[in-house]
């Protein structure tokens, strides 16, 4: 298998082989354990001596309840481990295993970060702190911009990405809820939840974690059946979805928005990858949805647009007509986390958003956009030519591949020979354990 991917990877990127540029996937150092040695001075002898000190505060429980490492790291780890091993092979060494951009960031939108640092070097153009839930224009902009009108600027937070915006939501919640999940799913909303306090154990069988409710994605739409599904409060959905590379369509999402209202819960609606959707029965924000205002909330991020990765920019929806059970709205609290946990994103950054979402800004996003989408292109029919059954790559920058045994086993094989980094379905859930994540942000 390993070998015949190689060959027919090559195939289509041999002419780019000599441009191909190595993927520096974070990864983090183990983290030291409580224990460290004090070297107290003892005044009577003025002698030193070391003794294992261990402070008397008790580790919170929950993240005793973590089960391995977080996915990505996991995979560098592995991948760190196999070039000290073969260190011949390290400049051989193709990642298509995390989603993280590679190119650079574009003319336009670069001389707004630019532009936003320079004023911080003049009397006039200084800022200090700003507002924390951003600056009023950026807000606007991406109200009109990138929503048409169908949310208010004030229902607009912009922070430092999606990825933490998902824990200040659930910071908000709490831990008297229950949260449902995508089977597979971004490992986020998992292990947040199990942080919060929300979950019980995870099943050393089934790899699945009490008190959180599964969706089973399944092949070919990966969409859940939502009348078997039992009632969870919070219900997190990815679309375009990361791992599965599938988006739901107008209908699905309505069905969706349905049960939610019906039962009384909260979505929560990840919609990072929404600008690489092309296909037009696909919704691009989930206010598209008749009622969504009353059910939804919406996390977003320029990561993905502008190749803002490393720069860190992203914003969450949250409707004035989104309300708990007392009547309370849910924008107030959440204002209360941004203003009491987050000091706004970045000044500089921010510049850089707005320069995003001028015309000169989206149509160099669109450009970025269609060259990841023709890397996902070239990778889904690679490996469609060598037989498998893929999903994903048209409306994402992610493509699925049922390769019909163990996900890591197959990761090992195709990185031990083929040198290829790929992503291991297992790490998003028991549903994804015979797929393989190819992630399209590589460098031709």
């Amino acid at each position: 298998f390993s070998y015949s991917l190689y060959l027919v990877t090559n195939s289509y990127l041999s002419k780019y082989r000599d441009e191909i540029m190595k993927f520096h996937l974070l990864f983090t150092l183990p983290l030291t354990t409580t224990a460290f040695i004090s070297t107290p001075f003892h005044h009577a002898t003025n002698t030193r001596s070391s003794s294992l000190f261990m402070s008397g505060v008790t580790r919170n429980p929950n993240f005793a309840k973590l089960a391995g490492g977080y996915l990505f790291p996991e995979i560098g780890r592995r991948r760190t481990a196999y070039i000290e091993a073969n260190p011949d092979m390290a400049d051989r060494i193709i990642s298509l295993g995390i989603g993280d951009t590679t190119q650079p960031i574009p003319e336009h939108i670069l001389s707004g970060l630019v532009t936003g640092a320079s004023q911080l070097g003049t009397k006039e153009g200084y800022t200090g702190y700003g507002a924390e839930q951003g600056k009023a224009p950026l807000r606007e902009k991406i109200a009109e911009v990138l929503y048409d009108g169908l949310i208010a600027s004030d229902e607009v937070f912009v922070s430092d990405g999606a990825k933490c915006d998902i824990m200040r939501i659930q910071q908000m919640f709490g831990p008297g809820v229950v949260s449902a999940v995508q089977d597979p799913s971004y490992p986020v909303y998992v292990d947040t939840s199990v942080m919060m306090g929300q979950t019980g154990t995870q099943d050393e069988e089934t790899k699945q974690y009490e008190n959180i409710v599964y969706m089973p994605c399944r092949a070919p739409d990966f969409f859940p059946d939502l009348e078997s599904l039992p009632k969870a409060d919070v219900v997190y959905f990815c679309s375009p979805n990361n791992p599965t590379g599938v988006a739901a369509t107008k209908e699905q999402l309505t069905s969706l928005v349905k049960m939610c209202k019906e039962r009384g819960s909260i979505l929560v609606f990840d919609a990072a990858y929404a600008p690489f959707i092309r296909s037009p029965d696909v919704p691009k924000s989930i206010f598209e949805i008749e009622g969504a205002k009353e059910v939804a909330i919406e996390c977003n991020s320029f990561s993905k647009y502008a190749g803002f990765t490393g720069v860190r920019l992203g914003w969450t929806v949250v409707p004035a007509d989104l309300k708990f059970a007392d009547g309370t709205p849910v924008r107030n609290d959440f204002t209360r986390v941004m203003t009491t946990a987050f000091n706004g994103a970045s000044n500089v950054v921010q510049e850089g958003g707005l320069a995003c979402l001028d015309p000169e800004g989206m149509k160099e996003i669109n450009t970025l956009i269609d060259y990841y989408l023709e890397n996902a292109n070239m990778l889904r029919e690679t490996m469609i030519g060598l037989g498998y059954d893929v999903y994903g790559g048209t409306d994402a920058p992610y493509i699925f591949v049922d390769v019909g045994r163990s996900s890591w086993d197959v990761f090992s094989e195709i990185l031990e020979k083929a040198q290829l980094v790929t992503i291991p379905g297992a790490g998003f859930g028991p549903g994804g354990d015979t797929f393989l994540s190819l992630s399209a942000f590589a460098s031709r």
